[in-house]
């Protein structure tokens, strides 16, 4: 019996000497180090009690030993859950107690605060630091280069991913060796990411995207990573013209195009530019083709699933849209009410069937239940349509469809008429409580700098676009809009400030 994952990711490379991590510091490792390096974590973490099927709990910083921890995971057998680094001792409290971590890892700054969290948990801690003091780092500084695999199969758990919790306690997402491998896989053959490639990688590590996706990738691939510690618009500018890709999240791109340095020349070695866990404006989307000749491929995942669909990479990518099924993975569009399946054109529930699927939420079987159908599709909880060719367009989520008089209002139609406003930067339409309607429909709208605009000549541009039941009852100008550290508007804070300010 083999470990699929790591099998796949790092054993092949245990002889290649080519670049892996080129870090800030100007220190590169190669792949072949990268994997001696997985070696001596992992007897370290064996050293330290934990045995195949044990969760290891990291909020640590974006290190080149963090990612080799979380190889050591895998070559273990053990679950490794990243945790957001904003997380606060409340939340960090909920997450060590529901995983039962058999250690924690964290910044060395944090050491003292995570222990009195573990107190009476059974959790050892270790520390990663920048400077490579962290206890973990100098623990495996003195192992062997070389570790006896641990087995693992398909649908053994590799990882263990929180979500965000805005509506209830966070779920832990259980990810299965197969879940991680076939998303993998099915990425690197659709992008045709290879060994040519240098992605530029200034993502968090705590996340999906900055992990599963971005890392998982490379180390299939056998691909070169400028390895950032956060998003630096410096340095990406710096690193465009010898990079071949970038992933990032709308935030990044609107953030270059505010910069007279991005032009074609800069971007000329580039293959390609992806954008995820965040909608991306169809304005971004066009002014980045207009300013560097290349269009963003945007692409759809959740937690619970990886990746669902993708714009191709030859082909048309429509802005506003997030493309098509991977290979191996089905979606349909069904009705909330029922699941049945819904006509091309119809907004309902976009569900997901496939190899990506996760395994359920973490002693939550209840949660799984009401999610995760016995036919194996997923319920996303995000709206969406297909077009006829199979397209997909994503309307919004469930939990923000505003009901208001017994209508279904839809945000993300009008948030697309008032974006489309001169000198409107962005929007969030979102829904509260109101006594006669059930809801009413509130905008929060961020200006371009400079921009004049007020409520009243923004509600006189929307009126004449949208049926009235649509049309907000209050637009509430704001500096910016709350985001989570992936890019995503927080509607659950703006419903709450908004309530406060009422």
């Amino acid at each position: 019996m083999t470990n699929i994952l790591y099998d796949a990711l790092i054993a092949p490379h245990a002889t290649n000497d080519t670049p892996f991590l080129v870090q800030d510091s100007g220190n590169t490792l190669s792949y072949a180090d990268f994997v001696a390096r997985v070696a001596q974590m992992a007897h370290a973490l064996v050293a330290c009690g934990v045995n195949p099927g044990d969760r290891v709990v990291v909020q640590s910083p974006k290190l080149a030993d963090t990612i080799a921890l979380y190889g050591a995971s895998l070559q273990t057998g053990a679950v490794y859950l990243p945790l957001n680094t904003a997380y606060t001792d409340a939340e960090l409290t909920y997450f060590i107690q529901d995983a039962e971590p058999a250690v924690v890892v964290c910044d060395a700054k944090d050491e003292q605060a995570i222990s009195q969290l573990c107190h009476g948990t059974g959790a050892k801690v270790l520390t990663l630091a920048a400077d490579g003091s962290g206890s973990l780092s100098q623990r495996a500084n003195d192992q062997p280069s070389e570790f006896a695999t641990v087995p693992r199969g398909p649908d053994d758990l590799v990882g263990l991913l929180y979500t965000s919790g805005t509506t209830g306690r966070s779920k832990g997402a259980m990810m299965s060796h197969r879940n991680l491998l076939s998303n993998a896989r099915a990425l690197t053959d659709l992008w045709q990411i290879t060994s040519a490639d240098r992605l530029i990688h200034a993502l968090p590590i705590f996340h999906t995207h900055g992990l599963f996706v971005a890392m998982n990738t490379s180390l299939l691939a056998g691909a070169e990573v400028r390895f950032m510690a956060q998003f630096d618009l410096e340095m990406i500018l710096e690193e465009l013209p010898r990079s071949t890709l970038l992933m990032g999240v709308p935030t990044f791109y609107t953030r270059l195009l505010g910069d007279d340095r991005l032009t074609p020349d800069r971007c000329a070695n580039m293959r390609l530019f992806v954008s995820g866990s965040a909608p991306l404006l169809a304005e971004t989307h066009t002014a980045f083709a207009d300013r560097t000749g290349h269009r963003i491929l945007e692409r759809y995942g959740m937690t619970e699933t990886n990746m669902i669909t993708s714009n191709p990479l030859d082909g048309d990518r429509i802005a506003g849209t997030v493309g098509y099924a991977l290979p191996g993975c089905e979606v349909e569009i069904t009705n909330p009410d029922d699941g049945t399946p819904l006509p091309k054109g119809e907004i309902g529930m976009i569900e997901v069937r496939g190899e990506n699927v996760f395994q359920g939420y973490w002693k939550m079987p209840e949660k799984t239940a009401e999610e995760l159908r016995t036919s194996g599709f997923f319920m996303t909880g995000d709206l969406g349509i297909m077009a006829e060719d199979g397209r997909i367009s994503i309307v919004g989520r469930q939990k923000d469809l505003i009901i208001s008089g017994g209508y279904n209002i839809y945000p993300k139609e009008i948030e697309d008429v008032i974006n489309d406003i001169s000198g409107v930067l962005e929007s969030a339409v979102y829904g509260v409580a109101h006594t006669d309607f059930g809801e009413s429909v509130i905008a929060a709208v961020v200006l371009e700098p400079g921009a004049l605009l007020t409520p009243d000549m923004i509600a006189a541009d929307v009126a004449p676009k949208l049926a009235r039941f649509k049309h907000p009852r209050v637009y509430d100008i704001m500096d910016a809009l709350p985001r989570n550290t992936m890019g995503k508007v927080q509607k659950n804070v703006l419903r709450d400030t908004y309530g406060k300010r009422t």
